[in-house]
């Protein structure tokens, strides 16, 4: 066990949600955030609106859920309400601009990545889903995160700042980029097949999600090297495609194949 008891949520989106859902049994959780609303339907913790509030909840720890583009914002925000004792965390996921903001700050931090989210995932079953937590994160942070994911039987990952970063990269890129691919070749079907319906879907998932999250993921200095192997690998195809080449054709499944 840790010695953190009292956590507080910034953001009362769909994932700081899930977070005061999943510790308001085990722990004394307040949830901050500036819509009002969103505040509406969240039990067995304290909502509170106002910075004031922050400083009397006296937080151990502060989850801070808002979307990436104002994390840094709000954590300055809130930083002089809470104690210096209080651990920082965050849940974004593009890292470094975190790790000057950490180092900056003085404070004792645990950054983390839960590498799934409200759009694909099944949030009442995550057994098959994975997280990452900084390796240079205070150690008493990733012990109580340790903790938290076990019980929902996420598997967990420990990477510095940078191969956080290279790593999503490459998992988020990928996906995106295709699905921006095919949203961009789409045209309506009347009759869609299985095939079509699932991309389709994926790609609606994709494009639903905030427009300055995929900036940053595609913006990111190791995704340009993902999208230049996927623009070779369709030059491959091209290829093929055009000479009618089959022999060709049976080893470039081959190799996919291998690759899954």
């Amino acid at each position: 066990m840790t010695n953190i008891k009292k956590i507080l949520v910034l953001g009362a989106g769909r994932m700081g949600a899930w977070f005061v859902d999943s510790l308001c049994l085990d722990y004394e959780v307040a949830v901050f955030d500036v819509d009002i609303k969103k505040l509406k339907y969240l039990f067995n913790c304290r909502r509170l609106t106002t910075y004031e509030e922050i400083s009397e909840f006296g937080a151990d720890m502060v989850i801070n859920a808002v979307s990436l583009q104002l994390t840094v914002k709000v954590f300055n925000e809130v930083l002089p309400y809470l104690s210096n004792e209080c651990i920082l965390s965050d849940i974004t996921s593009v890292k470094i601009p975190l790790r000057e903001f950490y180092l900056n700050s003085g404070r004792r931090f645990v950054s983390t990545h839960p590498m799934f989210g409200p759009t694909f995932a099944k949030l009442n079953n995550l057994s098959d889903q994975n997280a990452i937590i900084i390796q240079q994160s205070d150690e008493e942070g990733k012990k109580f995160f340790r903790q938290f994911y076990k019980q929902f039987d996420i598997k967990v990952f420990e990477y510095t700042f940078i191969e956080h970063d290279k790593t999503i990269a490459y998992s988020l890129s990928v996906p995106f980029a295709s699905s921006m691919v095919f949203a961009a070749c789409m045209r309506h079907q009347e009759a869609p097949g299985t095939t079509f319906k699932k991309h389709l879907a994926i790609a609606k998932g994709v494009l639903s999600e905030d427009d300055f999250l995929l900036s940053e993921i595609l913006f990111s200095q190791y995704t340009f090297e993902q999208i230049e192997n996927i623009g070779q690998k369709l030059d491959v195809l091209k290829e093929i495609i055009l000479d009618k080449n089959t022999d060709k054709m049976k080893i470039f499944l081959a190799e996919l194949r291998g690759n899954l």
